[in-house]
């Protein structure tokens, strides 16, 4: 019935739900309704983490770069091997959303090129990969600001705390 009908209308649905628990267990311990795991059994599906699929992350990747790209209004850019092999040695807690997260990120704060010096610093990453040297990271740091502001480079300067006159040349002197 619809909401408010008194006719009785016929319908075909499927359920697909999806969990990171072993229902089967879980209803076996009675935390899940046997039931209910009996009527949504008909068709399991299981799909181990990305840890554990560490082949699928350059094809997964390629397809968020493509899609955030798009997304962004940015020409997409090149990926050195360096990062692939950092995604693939980081432990993905967070499955392909940790994934998706982390290349929308980069997307946003890449020049032309990924590498492992845009990933997050927490990540899994050979520090003797990165380059260190001051100017690169006085770079980074001001774009990153500069976008957290929007582009407001009077708000950018009082949080960089440097004179506005300063800031700007360092946007010159970066190309920012």
């Amino acid at each position: 019935y619809r909401v408010g009908e008194s006719k009785v209308r016929k319908v075909n649905v499927r359920f697909i739900a999806a969990t990171n628990r072993n229902l089967e267990q879980e209803s076996e311990a009675g935390h899940f309704r046997k039931d209910l795991f009996y009527r949504l059994s008909v068709f399991t599906i299981s799909l181990p983490p990305l840890r554990e699929r560490t082949e699928d992350i350059p094809t997964l990747a390629q397809f968020f770069i493509r899609q955030f790209s798009l997304k962004t209004n940015k020409p997409e850019p090149g990926v050195s091997p360096d990062f692939f092999k950092s995604l693939q040695q980081h432990a993905w807690k967070g499955n392909i959303r940790e994934l998706k997260n982390v290349i929308e990120r980069c997307i946003i704060l890449a020049d032309d090129k990924l590498d492992a010096s845009i990933l997050p610093p927490d990540f899994n990453v050979d520090p003797y990969e990165i380059a260190l040297d001051l100017r690169s990271i006085e770079k980074k740091h001001i774009k990153h600001v500069l976008m957290r502001c929007n582009g407001n480079k009077t708000q950018a300067a009082k949080v960089l705390d440097i004179a506005l006159t300063t800031l700007y040349q360092k946007i010159k002197e970066y190309e920012l």
